[in-house]
């Protein structure tokens, strides 16, 4: 199978349409499109629907898998002969990635600014919420993931990080108006929160520990984390802050604080570029996470 073939589906899938991909490829459109029909001639199925954007069937995924792959070893071996990564015009591998918001927000940047500086990497991050992440490393379109899933996914290596401890908080002026005679769950099926999206159960949680049904509480969604953050500092609602964002002005509503264990899922290969990134991230989560 011709290397080139699979590369290209990759860039399909990473770019979302064939237009895009040919930009990226330098030619035209036409061209990417002969090359997936000739890829789905020779093995005989569809590699990618046709949407909007473009997504991968499952063949499509183990294309896409296999160029990642290719690209990765490719750059060990050229870096291994001494040819690569000192070279201003060595070539770029691309680094997709998995990573939650609230990691995303508080620790994961400076590892791999740290990695670019040593070598042609291009990062190209997915966010999605901790127990979803695992699944794009399965698909292959990421080749590692930061997850809260301990158990390995396909043929990937696991590497405990630590737990990113979040805590429900409040500005002063907030619990003043909605909790004047306490944090009862009478109150809190009242008072607005403000949840990160419709996928995130966090607050959910821990409303229900308070014995709360969280579906019958009025909540603000807020799809970012910083802006998150701010919303609970301008008293939009309670929230569950994460502990490296928790600032000075905020009140906290009290137990539980909820832990959420966070893993480093990789392809399992020899790869020293892989392995460099790996242990930038997990010393930076020692830095950042509680212990297990």
């Amino acid at each position: 199978m011709d290397a080139q073939l699979a590369a290209t589906v990759a860039m399909v899938i990473d770019e979302g349409s064939f237009d895009a991909a040919a930009r990226r490829l330098h030619v035209t459109q036409s061209a990417v499109s002969q090359r997936i029909k000739s890829i789905e001639q020779q093995i005989g199925r569809a590699v990618v629907v046709r949407s909007r954007p473009v997504r991968a069937t499952e063949a499509g995924e183990a294309l896409v898998r296999l160029a990642r792959q290719v690209a990765l070893l490719e750059h060990d071996a050229v870096t291994a002969f001494g040819l690569g990564d000192a070279a201003p015009d060595s070539p770029r591998v691309r680094i997709p990635l998995a990573v939650n918001a609230d990691s995303m927000a508080t620790w994961f940047l400076p590892p791999l600014a740290r990695v670019a500086r040593r070598h042609p990497i291009d990062v190209d991050l997915h966010r999605d919420d901790q127990d979803y992440t695992a699944r794009m490393l399965e698909s292959g379109e990421v080749m590692a993931a930061v997850t809260s899933e301990a158990e390995p996914v396909g043929g990937s290596a696991v590497t405990p990080l630590g737990v990113l401890e979040y805590r429900a908080m409040a500005t002063a002026a907030y619990m003043h108006d909605w909790f004047p005679s306490g944090v009862t769950a009478d109150a809190l099926a009242r008072a607005p929160f403000v949840d990160f999206d419709r996928r995130d159960t966090l607050q959910q949680g821990w409303l229900r520990a308070k014995d709360v049904d969280p579906w019958q509480v009025p909540r603000h969604y807020v799809p970012a984390s910083h802006d998150f953050s701010e919303a609970v500092r301008l008293g939009l609602g309670w929230g569950l802050i994460p502990a490296p964002h928790v600032s000075e002005g905020l009140v906290e509503l009290g137990e539980p604080r909820i832990r959420v264990p966070l893993y480093w899922q990789q392809w399992n290969l020899r790869s020293p570029l892989l392995d460099a990134i790996a242990e930038e991230v997990a010393a930076e989560a020692a830095l950042v996470l509680a212990p297990m």
